[in-house]
């Protein structure tokens, strides 16, 4: 595995595998990588014959009060686990290199819509960041498929409207969330729980599942069940930050009527903010 650090060193490096005939895939991560990451690598690494990854902690998506300056930067442990899980090349730049003329100066990319609410809601600005160095990643690597994690369902929304609505010639995979034994979804950020914290954290996955239970069963008073799931999260000793029942394609709110749904919750546990998802077909 090669690891480059400048646009033009990613270009001859994809562009040499293109005349080779070989089909791109493109990972983009922040790094401080876990299983799920390595999965998405090893995903990508059946479905195209040239994998690379990113690994850029962008300032664009995170708030002023965010945890940017704190978020784990591991790049030897990182580029260990790529190699192993089948990249192919790893491209790590700097933000000047990513941002050559300063945040302030850079176009930015907002996607209407699905942007809004969730987590666009609770970080303003979030998703403007995330669509903008998708569509530079996107741009550089020129790959014929990207894969990224349905953990963060609102995310994969809003690349997918992003590829679609700018006609960018990408075939984008959403890979199901790779969890811990007792549910947890795997994150970078779980490093952030302390032991006790880590034992109550799967309350927000078990939560979502008994929701589910009673859509399969037929209730559609969706208020009083998000009424009882959010009780059921907060008395884990959890700070509910958005609990909702949506339509899985365009994220609107979910009705009655609604075949595919997705069940979205977020949540803190002491500083640290967890995100999950249960996408469910009903009947």
């Amino acid at each position: 595995m090669n690891t480059v650090k400048t646009v033009r060193e990613l270009r001859a490096a994809v562009a040499r595998a293109r005349g080779e005939g070989k089909r791109i895939a493109l990972v983009p991560t922040m790094g401080n990588l876990h299983a799920g990451h390595a999965a998405l690598v090893a995903k990508a690494g059946q479905r195209a014959d040239f994998v690379v990854a990113s690994i850029f902690v962008n300032p664009l998506q995170f708030g002023p009060s965010e945890d940017l300056d704190k978020y784990p930067r591991t790049l030897a442990a990182d580029q260990a686990k790529l190699l192993e899980a089948g990249c192919h090349l790893l491209f790590a730049p700097g933000v000047e290199e990513m941002y050559p003329d300063g945040m302030e100066g850079q176009t930015k990319v907002s996607v209407p819509g699905v942007s809004e609410g969730l987590c666009g809601g609770s970080r303003p600005g979030h998703f403007d960041g995330v669509a903008t160095v998708v569509c530079k990643l996107l741009n550089m690597v020129q790959p014929d498929m990207a894969l990224f994690g349905e953990k963060d369902f609102q995310q994969l929304a809003v690349i997918r409207k992003l590829v679609r609505d700018l006609n960018i010639p990408v075939q984008i995979f959403g890979e199901p969330t790779v969890r811990a034994e007792d549910g947890l979804a795997l994150s970078s950020r779980n490093g952030y729980l302390n032991e006790d914290e880590r034992a109550r954290a799967p309350v927000i996955q078990r939560t979502l599942r008994q929701l589910a239970d009673a859509l399969r069963g037929g209730s559609r008073d969706f208020p009083a069940l998000i009424d009882e799931a959010r009780r059921q999260i907060e008395a884990a000793g959890l700070r509910v930050d958005y609990l909702e029942i949506r339509e899985a394609l365009g994220l609107r709110p979910a009705n009655a009527g609604d075949k595919q749904v997705v069940l979205l919750a977020a949540a803190f546990l002491g500083n640290t903010r967890l995100i999950d998802n249960l996408p469910l077909q009903l009947d």
